[in-house]
């Protein structure tokens, strides 16, 4: 996991060598904002106006504006680094334009998926899962932000008491609310490849750096990966 983290980094900060003229949070914000157009233009082209493509027109979109609110209100540090022009392009195609593939997947077909369950349903379940997802993303990222602001070490209250990686539980929690949305295995394979080749890398070399602080051991101990006591 150590020589893919590295690869990973290497591919998103200085891929091609040359200039950095802009920052990694530039690349994602983008993808963000363009998110609700693009799933509306998507709707557009394929005159697909059923229920499931406005929920779903509904659940990326505004996320995406949830998404640029936190960034303006308490930014990510490790997306504030510069970046050269390829890896900017690498971030964009190799996976932030993945998740737009999963509202292609839905609305370019003429039908609604077969969910597993009724309908009105299945979109409560997904609808929920994503509200409860932003929630415990902005939650963690705001602590973060603004405990580390005032007070450097490990965080071990709050809303990371119990859970060691909250801000990826939430991003899972997000994505995985339109991947059943889309209904469709390609939605399971882009999520499932960006949360084993780009999430789990970060969380690993996560704890790597938190161990250096003399209460990981008994915090490791009475926290959970992503779930508590798990």
């Amino acid at each position: 996991m150590k020589t893919l983290k590295a690869l990973a980094d290497y591919l998103t900060s200085d891929f091609l060598g040359g200039p950095k003229p802009w920052k990694f949070s530039w690349v994602i914000n983008f993808q963000k904002a363009g998110t609700f157009f693009f799933v509306a233009w998507l709707m557009w082209f394929y005159q697909n106006t059923s229920t499931a493509a406005y929920i779903y027109l509904a659940m990326h979109g505004s996320y995406g504006l949830v998404w640029l609110i936190k960034d303006l209100s308490f930014p990510d540090a490790n997306w504030q680094k510069k970046i050269t022009i390829g890896a900017g392009l690498v971030a964009f195609f190799g996976v932030l334009f993945w998740y737009w593939v999963i509202a292609w997947l839905l609305i370019s077909e003429p039908q609604t998926p077969d969910y597993p369950m009724a309908d009105d349903l299945w979109f409560a379940l997904c609808i929920s899962i994503c509200i409860l997802g932003c929630v415990i993303m902005i939650a963690a990222d705001a602590q973060k932000y603004y405990t580390l602001k005032y007070h450097k070490g490990l965080i071990v209250d709050g809303i990371h008491r119990y859970i060691r990686h909250p801000n990826y539980l939430g991003e899972m929690m997000i994505y995985g609310s339109f991947g059943l949305m889309a209904w469709h295995w390609g939605a399971a394979v882009i999520l499932l490849s960006v949360w084993f080749f780009v999430f789990l890398p970060n969380m690993q070399a996560k704890e790597r750096s938190l161990s250096r602080y003399p209460e990981w051991l008994d915090y490791r101990k009475r926290s959970g990966w992503l779930l508590p006591f798990l």
